[in-house]
């Protein structure tokens, strides 16, 4: 049986243990929901105070040129196509991940005129299936779903677009999006991931998988912040064709000559449509500085082992209390995240939280953690599943603080 000494051990050995130190993060506080909100790096405060302080407060309307605001949709792209296997005229940041789902998915019907279907993940997000179901209706393309194991049966020849999310948000599933690429290629048809749940904990290779759009929102393992500016990905070889269904001014190829009609920028930027959010997209370029030097490859190896480490305890000690995995067993084919199925999964959580250990809820019934390998460490997966284990044994979940539940879980 493992014990919390090894795990100890485990840390002391970490060779990723100094990027902790990156983070705020409260003392006596076991966070594991970076994969809904990361922490805040310990440079982002300045920077913002920097940006509030003397780039608007000073600066004003100058800073769009002296500090560099009106480069920084861009710029920050390029520092996100190098954690996601892109080049950095591929990528750049705007909007949210619906609002540039709508846009990719739209700019992919376009380019495939001739067919009209749209395909989407059985077990997507929600708002994936959302966004891309309104797009089918508003286009008079249909919609179906298909099973992503099993993309070479639902995708035909009258599929013009296939919407993925690479790791399942639930149970933390890790989808093959070269082979889901591959099969949607052979038939024609356009790709369209969604990296919300993968982009910053692991390697993640769009150009070597031959991805054609991609989509994510920055505020999990990139840890951008609440509400900070999504991003997307377009494929060097469509960006002549593609076109935004929000033409906006900063899309524009001279946005300030104030011409009358709309004439696309060239490439990546044609993207663009209103005035990017400049202080949340600062804050997220600072946050981007916690990956500076890290090996992709080495954050993958370290969130396999906690993975790992996660279900070996949850099967010692928590089985037989109730819970079940709801995360693949093979680690191959797990993101850095673990789900557990409990019939009191919501009050479980709230007691977990309430010891100072966060994760979240899932509906019906899942406690979900992320973990994230930047941040977490081994002996901080024992006391979790220890507490786990303390919380059902001792019913201490039963208690109306804990079964009412909250809006946000």
């Amino acid at each position: 049986m493992t014990t919390r000494e090894a795990c100890q051990a485990r840390d002391a050995n970490d060779p990723l243990a100094h990027l902790r130190a990156r983070f705020v993060l409260p003392d006596g506080e076991i966070y594991l929901d970076g994969n809904s909100l990361g922490p805040l790096g310990v440079n982002v405060a300045a920077r913002m105070a920097r940006a509030v302080e003397n780039e608007w407060g000073r600066g004003l309307i100058r800073s769009w040129n002296a500090a560099g605001w009106y480069e920084a949709s861009r710029r920050v792209g390029g520092r996100i196509a190098a954690l996601i296997g892109a080049e950095r005229d591929e990528v750049i940041v705007a909007d949210s991940t619906s609002v540039n789902l709508f846009k990719l998915l739209v700019a992919a019907l376009r380019l495939n005129p001739a067919r009209h279907k749209v395909l989407v993940a059985t077990d997507d997000f929600p708002t994936d299936r959302y966004v891309a179901a309104g797009v089918a209706a508003m286009t008079g393309a249909a919609f179906a779903t298909f099973d992503p194991g099993e993309p070479e049966i639902a995708i035909d020849r009258d599929t013009a677009a296939v919407v993925l999310t690479q790791v399942n948000y639930k149970s933390g599933r890790l989808y093959d999006m070269k082979r889901i690429a591959g099969a949607a290629q052979a038939k024609g048809a356009l790709t369209l991931f969604d990296l919300s749940h993968s982009a910053g904990a692991m390697k993640v290779e769009l150009n070597r998988c031959g991805a054609d759009f991609a989509v994510g929102c920055t505020y999990k393992y990139l840890n951008g912040g609440p509400g900070a500016p999504a991003y997307l990905f377009a494929a060097a070889r469509h960006h002549a064709a593609m076109r935004n269904p929000i033409e906006g001014w900063f899309g524009h190829a001279e946005p300030f000559a104030f011409s009358e009609g709309f004439v696309p920028a060239n490439g990546i930027v044609r993207m663009l449509s209103g005035t990017p959010p400049m202080l949340s997209l600062l804050a997220l370029e600072e946050a981007l500085s916690a990956f500076d030097g890290v090996d992709l490859g080495a954050l993958r190896d370290k969130s396999l082992a906690l993975t790992e480490l996660f279900v070996a305890l949850a099967d010692e000690r928590l089985a037989p209390l109730g819970f079940t995995l709801a995360s693949p067993r093979d680690g191959a084919s797990r993101g850095a995240q673990a789900s557990l199925a409990h019939e009191h999964g919501y009050a479980i959580m709230q007691a977990l939280i309430a010891r100072g250990i966060t994760g979240d809820f899932r509906a019906p019934d899942l406690v979900r953690f992320g973990l994230v390998p930047m941040t977490v460490r081994f002996v901080d997966v024992f006391d979790t599943i220890v507490a786990l284990a303390d919380i059902v044994k001792a019913r201490a979940w039963d208690k109306p603080e804990f079964t009412t539940r909250k809006v946000v879980t």
